[in-house]
C-alpha cells in the first residue's frame, strides 16, 4: 500500500474539533469547513465530528477528496481546527 493512501486512510477516521470560528484568509473550501463544523457545535452541541461525515455532508470524493485533506490540513495549521486521531 502507497504511504499516501496510508495517511489519507488515517485522516478519514480522525475527528476533527473546531477551536476558533474564523475564517479570515481563508478560501472558499475552508470556510464551508468551519461553517459546518460551527453549524454542528451550535445545533447538536456536539463539538466533535469526523472527517468522513464531513465529506459526506459536503459532498467530497475524487479529487476534491484531496483538496479537502490538504485544507484540514492548512486549518490545522493556523490553529482553526484541531485533529484527533
Amino acid at each position: 500500500m502507497p504511504e499516501g493512501h496510508k495517511i489519507e486512510k488515517t485522516l478519514v477516521k480522525t475527528i476533527v474539533v473546531l477551536i476558533r470560528n474564523t475564517t479570515w484568509r481563508c478560501g472558499k473550501l475552508e470556510k464551508s469547513i468551519v461553517k459546518h463544523l460551527h453549524k454542528k457545535r451550535e445545533n447538536l452541541g456536539k463539538k466533535d465530528v469526523y472527517v468522513k461525515d464531513i465529506m459526506q455532508n459536503l459532498n467530497f470524493t475524487g479529487e476534491k477528496k484531496n483538496e479537502f485533506l490538504d485544507a484540514l490540513k492548512r486549518l490545522e495549521k493556523r490553529n482553526i481546527v484541531r485533529l484527533l486521531p
